[in-house]
């Protein structure tokens, strides 16, 4: 549970915006399909982190929603 805690924090918050970035970034920069799809999968953590959510929190049976947990 403290994955998903340190990942609803602002910090996690970052660094799933700062690695869906790079992701996008890097599949920009290469060639191929493979490359493209590196890109489009970069949009799931940066779209994650920029609209507060965890994706891995109900897995672990925590809200979907970041703000809920850091609020406590």
């Amino acid at each position: 549970m403290s994955f998903v805690t340190f990942m609803s924090s602002t910090q996690g918050r970052a660094i799933r915006i700062i690695a869906g970035a790079a992701l996008i970034a890097a599949g920009l920069l290469s060639a191929g399909t493979g490359a493209i799809i590196i890109a489009i999968v970069g949009v799931v953590p940066l779209a994650a982190g920029a609209a507060n959510v965890c994706l891995l929190a109900p897995l672990f049976g925590a809200d979907l929603a970041g703000h809920k947990r850091t609020a406590r």
